[in-house]
């Protein structure tokens, strides 16, 4: 097909290239006249195939959206996350994981603050604890701050 038919192609189809050089190139060109045609027939056989009367409201049968939804729950896959977030005994048991963990960070707090309470400090600087022996770690930082005056 020329070029010149190929750019007013749809005016050539329409029929709206009445005072152009195209129809005479149509008559003259058996390519672009024999393209042209096939492309006629072809438009002539799709508006074959469109319905009579087309319904104005197409709408699906009853339970459609349901038998949808059921494949695609169907197909799926099954993870092991998909235990914990979509049953009551998943949701409880990280509740309940949750709740140990912050009762043993709370219990974990709380130890180290009672033991720097428990431990007190005489007149020559060393740290004493509660059993009466003198606190490793303060007698380890002495050792290492120790200067000779």
């Amino acid at each position: 097909m020329h070029r010149s038919i190929r750019d007013n192609l749809e005016e050539v189809l329409a029929g709206t290239d009445a005072g152009s050089p195209l129809p005479e190139h149509l008559k003259n060109c058996e390519e672009c006249s024999g393209e042209v045609n096939a492309m006629r027939e072809q438009a002539r056989l799709l508006r074959t195939l469109r319905a009579e009367s087309p319904p104005e409201n197409i709408e699906p049968r009853a339970g459609f959206y349901a038998r949808v939804m059921e494949r695609i729950e169907a197909q799926r896959g099954v993870s092991i996350w998909s235990v914990f977030g979509e049953s009551a005994f998943g949701r409880r048991l990280a509740v309940a994981s949750m709740a140990v963990a912050l009762l043993l960070g709370t219990y974990l707090v709380t130890a180290e603050q009672a033991e720097h309470r428990s431990s007190r400090a005489d007149d020559s600087g060393l740290v004493w604890n509660q059993s009466g022996a003198p606190d490793r770690a303060a007698v380890l930082v002495n050792l290492v701050t120790y200067q000779e005056q």
